[in-house]
């Protein structure tokens, strides 16, 4: 394929989505930076780090995952309290001052996870069986159920199947309220966490294996998924920018593939969100079994590699998801734009999944984390630092430690600051 210059190109080109006009196809996916505090309040280093990428010229920037609960997650931000209003204002305000560029928060719920305490977790089963406390792994791995096994193995984690109508009929409310939240804080609109390891995902994947409305068939799954879309577009309005990042494929054992993902795509589109955002993995059902004291992380299995495939994959390695999804979404009528993402790292294949129909908007979380500047540097003709993919910060993300890149060790002269200084 003959790529145009960038001057002439898709990927430099704007997009509408619903009234929002995004400067550039460039587009930075949510990205956890661990630089919050435990009260989930917008630091400066979380301030920092976004008015960098405004001034590199990226398109959209979506910043990192806010719980929309009022509870303690450690040091990641939060929106589900309006005592977050004035610092989210502020971030808002100087991301778009930093430059021509459209910011949202990704907005998400979590389902209860425990740090992995056997000894705990022993003295729980007790009661059920007496003595177990003393039997071989071998043997509580043969005795308990497969729940209990897991709970001991891995620590507690809960899941869709322990949440009661109550706690299901309150999640609409509170998606609904922290996007209030975001509009008034003057963001450009906000994307729905349905990805990944976490509360809405769990519902769309075929392992829920709730039997009321809310489990088993597509229909089913999708169901709060669904309600959750018509809560935020009620409370935030037509006008404003809603849309969601959602897995073209689950990649674990009796997972959700492409296949459900397009049905999800056009039902999603059928809604009225404003844009379609792809991810892969990063399940729980296939993590590694985490040291004592800590929990398990949703990236460290097969289906974590394909969220975040390293150095050993191709550039482009996920786009035959958005493509289906986009493909299935136009059959059925709708124009929604879809965002595709995976190793993308370079000019060449940015522009060739444009150009090819793979997706409408290019999302680089790595790529940009390496080098904030590369929309710019590209579009200049000028050389850019790129991702290697070795997923330093992938490792630093499971440690709970601030995300940061390797390159920005390996600057030409020789120094370790990180880009917020260049």
């Amino acid at each position: 394929m003959i790529l145009p210059p960038p001057a002439d190109s898709l990927l430099y080109s704007p997009l509408r989505l619903n009234g929002l006009t995004v400067p550039n196809r460039v587009w930075l996916p949510a990205m956890v930076t661990w630089l919050s505090n435990d009260a989930g309040e917008v630091t400066e280093d979380v301030r920092r780090r976004y008015v960098r990428y405004a001034k590199g010229g990226a398109g959209m920037i979506v910043l990192e995952a806010m719980g929309i609960r009022d509870v303690a997650s450690g040091p990641l931000l939060r929106i589900g309290h309006d005592r977050y209003l004035p610092a989210l204002t502020d971030l808002a305000a100087q991301v778009h001052d930093a430059g021509e560029v459209r910011v949202i928060p990704q907005i998400i719920d979590f389902l209860k996870i425990a740090r992995r305490d056997p000894a705990r977790a022993l003295a729980r089963l007790e009661g059920r069986y007496p003595g177990c406390s003393t039997w071989t792994e071998d043997e509580l791995r043969a005795r308990l159920t497969a729940r209990e096994w897991r709970d001991y193995a891995s620590g507690y984690r809960q899941q869709v199947e322990d949440l009661g109508g109550d706690e299901i009929a309150a999640l609409p409310g509170l998606f609904a309220a922290a996007a209030r939240r975001a509009r008034l804080a003057g963001f450009d609109g906000v994307e729905l966490h349905f990805a990944h390891a976490y509360t809405m995902a769990s519902f769309l994947s075929r392992t829920n294996r709730r039997t009321d409305g809310y489990g088993g068939s597509l229909e089913n799954r999708a169901r709060l998924a669904l309600e959750v879309i018509a809560a935020v577009r009620r409370e935030v309005g037509a006008d404003f920018t809603v849309g969601c990042r959602f897995l073209g494929s689950e990649d674990v054992e009796g997972g959700s593939d492409v296949e459900d993902a397009a049905w999800f795509g056009v039902r999603f589109a059928e809604a009225g969100l404003d844009f379609l955002s792809v991810s892969r993995g990063g399940r729980f059902e296939d993590a590694k079994r985490p040291p004592v004291g800590e929990a398990a992380y949703p990236y460290t299995g097969h289906s974590g590699l394909m969220c975040m495939p390293t150095k050993g994959y191709g550039e482009g390695y996920n786009l035959h998801l958005p493509t289906a999804i986009r493909a299935a979404v136009r059959a059925a009528g709708f124009t929604t734009p879809v965002v595709g993402a995976g190793r993308i790292n370079t000019y060449e294949v940015a522009e060739g999944a444009l150009q090819s129909g793979a997706c409408d908007l290019v999302g680089m979380a790595r790529g940009l984390l390496a080098d904030p500047d590369w929309p710019r540097k590209v579009r200049d003709g000028l050389p850019f630092h790129a991702c290697k993919y070795t997923n330093v910060c992938e490792a630093l993300d499971r440690k709970h430690l601030p995300v940061r890149c390797q390159l920005w060790m390996k600057r030409p002269d020789g120094g370790m600051h990180p880009p917020e200084t260049w």
